[in-house]
């Protein structure tokens, strides 16, 4: 039978009618976004006049009305963090990390310019809901402590903020009086915020920005990056939203119940994401005395963990034994190298060689399984061409029987592709959310955690972007060189219609490097590394280790004894083999007794 080398005129259909259904399915989704498009701005407008009415209710309900002179600020600072404080809502205005700075070399900045509000939000006995966060407040500063107060009536709330070190803000809430105003014994709180972007690499950062909450007195964790959060049956004992490389979270000490939440992403500008979240509070006799705490932190792992809140589950260092993997192997690893001095580029350098060296005898095993192929390759093309016309079943056996004899088992190949699995998606997790490379240049590359755009271009090509990563070209190059090295063992389908399995191979590298465009640097670097080592540990087993002519005389030698019992795995594919031959030719009787 002739060998399919390309896509013959079946498949040339079949890829136009799958394009047709393509487009055809975008102009159906874009019509439909537009038809979303408005009913989300109907859906603003209704949002907007209920909030208009909100706020001429507890204007009326408050004793001082918002002007510009009763618009206050005062500030509280240390060496974390600079805070602002506005007299409307009594609330944070401003929050600065002191120590980092947002791409531009900009001050970085988690609220400023109105992109976050919160209040409590309670009803009153005639039904009409008003909100802290739309009252006036009169503040008082002393020392690291603001004090805000602000009459309801015959009630006073007062909210008392006091700085502490590792970027915390202790929040207590106290009322007086609220009893004569309120009945129902709960109370909202209500937070919005719009996450300004920080980062370089934009729908990277998107990603990594979602709801983080720990629940259960501190012991689970969960995230969420759907649009809609909902926890009805919960109560939570921190509530935050996490980006890339920083938080800003809240803990209720008494916890939040009912907690629902929606979280909607910005196509551009200078926001990421708009999150809103509503979570119950309980009253005490319809007042409200209890203790926050605002984190506005750095996701460092050392940071996170001496508070003993779960907060270091924000890091997504992934699930289970790729979270172990990135914890205790990635990490340390990498902070024993940078102690020592190393640049991060070098110790990602030196991280990857001892990976290498840990997983070299794997590696030579599959080196040395990928010499056996190639020794053996001349007699699977005699079967090949022995049994081109008979049962792909029997020439499967066939070819089975041929390895067995020679004492080449196929399965062992495998082992290390299964290992290079969890390692590619722990170093996929490991390297954009590495706050140590946030900021670490090497060579042309200003952040190791980011892409490298020195080829880039105004307009926006799909799949491209509007840049070219050179770490990215570069170790697609290595991994088509390691590709072609190693493609000569693998054997062409010979039935019509499969496809050529080299030239999917050949695809493979050029996908990956849409997908390494824009990642983070450090693990284009890391892959380019490990493929160039790659290719240098085949060429020494090649020329210095393995011998072909003594692989060979092996291979006879193990054709004369008695061929290796099968395992268990080999049984079961023999068995199901058979299995399958003798279903098929049963089927064929069948077929012929009925002509």
């Amino acid at each position: 039978m002739q060998q399919n080398n390309g896509l013959d005129k079946k498949q040339l259909i079949s890829f136009g009618i799958f394009s047709m259904i393509l487009i055809g399915f975008m102009f159906y989704f874009q019509n439909k976004n537009a038809k979303a498009e408005q009913e989300q701005l109907a859906l603003d407008a209704k949002k907007t006049e209920q909030t208009a009415k909100a706020k001429v209710a507890a204007t009326n309900l408050n004793a001082a009305t918002v002007t510009s002179t009763s618009v206050q600020k005062v500030n509280l600072q240390n060496d974390e963090l600079a805070l602002e404080f506005s007299s409307v809502g009594g609330q944070l205005s401003s929050v600065k990390l002191n120590k980092f700075k947002a791409y531009g070399d900009k001050p970085l900045y988690l609220f400023n310019n109105n992109n976050s509000n919160y209040g409590f939000e309670f009803k009153d006995k005639s039904g009409k809901v008003f909100n802290t966060k739309d009252l006036v407040f009169a503040p008082q500063v002393a020392g690291n402590v603001v004090t805000l107060s602000s009459k309801v009536g015959n009630a006073v709330i007062q909210f008392i903020y006091t700085l502490k070190p590792k970027y915390a803000l202790d929040f207590q809430v106290k009322t007086q009086g609220l009893a004569s105003i309120v009945n129902d014994g709960k109370a909202n709180f209500v937070w919005n915020y719009n996450v300004r972007g920080a980062e370089k690499g934009r729908s990277q950062e998107e990603t990594h920005t979602e709801f983080s909450y720990a629940f259960n007195n501190y012991k689970d964790y969960d995230y969420d990056a759907r649009s809609d959060m909902d926890e009805p049956d919960e109560t939570l004992n921190w509530i935050g939203v996490k980006q890339q490389f920083f938080a800003a979270v809240i803990e209720a000490k008494n916890g939040f119940t009912k907690s629902k939440g929606n979280q909607e992403a910005i196509p551009e500008g200078e926001f990421l994401k708009k999150f809103n979240y509503d979570g119950q509070v309980n009253l005490a006799g319809n007042e409200l005395n209890q203790d926050f705490t605002w984190y506005f932190m750095p996701l460092d792992m050392d940071l996170l963990k001496s508070f003993d809140k779960n907060f270091d589950e924000i890091i997504p260092l992934g699930w289970s034994f790729i979270g172990s993997l990135n914890r205790y192997v990635f990490m340390p690893l990498y902070d024993l190298l940078s102690s020592w001095g190393i640049a991060a580029g070098w110790a990602i350098f030196w991280m990857t060689i001892i990976v290498k060296l840990i997983l070299s005898p794997v590696m030579f095993k599959q080196h040395k399984l990928s010499a056996m192929m190639k020794v053996i390759r001349p007699e699977i093309d005699e079967v090949n061409a022995k049994f081109k016309d008979a049962d792909p079943m029997k020439k499967q056996q066939e070819t089975m029987a041929v390895y067995r004899k020679a004492g080449v088992n196929q399965m062992a190949g495998c082992l290390p592709a299964l290992v290079q699995i969890p390692l590619f998606y722990a170093l996929f997790r490991f390297f954009p959310n590495m706050l140590e490379l946030r900021g670490k240049s090497f060579w042309f590359v200003p952040d190791l955690t980011a892409y490298d755009d020195i080829i880039s271009w105004g307009t926006n090509i799909p799949l491209l972007g509007n840049h070219l990563s050179v770490f990215a070209i570069a170790c697609t190059i290595v991994i088509l060189i390691y590709t072609i090295m190693t493609s000569g063992n693998i054997q062409q389908p010979q039935q019509e219609g499969m496809p050529n399995m080299k030239v999917l191979m050949y695809i493979f590298p050029i996908t990956f490097l849409f997908f390494l465009n824009s990642s983070a640097s450090g693990l284009s670097w890391y892959y380019f590394v490990s493929n160039a080592i790659n290719i240098v540990i085949i060429l020494v087993i090649k020329y210095f280790i393995l011998d072909e002519k003594k692989i060979h005389a092996q291979i006879q030698a193990n054709k004369q004894k008695e061929p290796k019992k099968e395992g268990k795995f080999q049984k079961r594919m023999r068995e199901m083999m058979e299995k399958a031959q003798e279903q098929q030719k049963a089927q064929e009787q069948a077929r012929n007794k009925r002509k």
